[in-house]
């Protein structure tokens, strides 16, 4: 077979097969022979090691692509499952907390219709000792002594006015105090209990049963101002009903004990 890209020289020829003359080209033709099927065979065994090599490679790369987007999906779904299991944790909170505030508002609305009542009730009450006493006072000497006894009973009045007045700042400071970020609950649970400690301490307070309501207000009371509010007097509700109604239940007393005054001194002189 004859190599059309190579020279004359290294072509076999056919008059060159069987004489002497030919044995120089034979041997030009073996001895490249030999070079090229080697390199022929190196070039087959290196392209088949790196393409054996290059496999590996790529199923190792595609193994660890996998293990990593196993891992990810993996870690994907724990963190969705805890979401999902913290967003219906914060659903039954909110949900708890609604029904506790609607239970607050309840409540605090049933408290406020009873109080509302009850003044109601006292105020019909002073409107009739007051048609008493203007009865009295025009019926002559027995309005004298109503009168009298009005006055005797002024003095008594007017240290239970101020007594609960003095309870009635010390509420202020208590519902600012529970109020506001910046003073402690230790502090608050102090000014509730010298609250506790002054109602009990006030003779004039006694027959008021102030330690009843004031533990209510301390419980249910949660209403404040606007967060820059600064008049402390804006803060609370129900606190302000229970005072109208000590108010009320104040000068209902001082009525009372003039008429028990009255009517001892007539049955004195009966």
């Amino acid at each position: 077979m004859n190599n059309l890209n190579d020279p004359q020289e290294w072509n076999i020829r056919p008059e060159q097969r069987g004489g002497g003359g030919g044995s120089d080209g034979n041997k030009w033709n073996y001895a490249l022979l030999v070079p090229m099927i080697g390199l022929a065979a190196f070039r087959w065994i290196w392209s088949r090691e790196s393409q054996r090599e290059v496999l590996e490679v790529k199923e190792t790369f595609d193994k660890s692509m996998q293990t990593i987007r196993d891992d990810m999906e993996l870690k994907y779904k724990d963190t969705l499952r805890e979401n999902r299991r913290e967003t219906v944790h914060l659903e039954l909170e909110l949900e708890k907390e609604k029904n506790r505030v609607q239970g607050y508002r309840q409540a605090i609305a049933s408290q406020s219709q009873q109080l509302m009542e009850e003044r109601r009730r006292l105020s019909q009450e002073r409107e009739a000792l007051t048609g008493e006493k203007s009865r009295l006072l025009q019926a002559g000497g027995a309005g004298a002594l109503l009168h009298t006894a009005l006055e005797r009973e002024s003095e008594w009045h007017r240290g239970a006015i101020a007594a609960l007045r003095e309870v009635e700042e010390g509420l202020v400071e208590r519902q600012g105090a529970f109020c506001s970020i910046l003073v402690p609950r230790e502090k608050r649970l102090e000014m509730e209990k010298d609250l506790l400690v002054r109602a009990g301490r006030e003779r004039a307070l006694a027959q008021l049963d102030m330690d009843t309501g004031l533990k209510d207000i301390f419980k249910n009371d949660r209403n404040c101002a606007q967060y820059l509010n600064t008049d402390k007097r804006k803060n609370g509700s129900l606190m302000w009903i229970y005072l109208r109604y000590w108010q009320l239940q104040v000068t209902l007393q001082k009525h009372r004990r003039a008429e028990a005054t009255l009517l001892g001194t007539q049955s004195s002189n009966l």
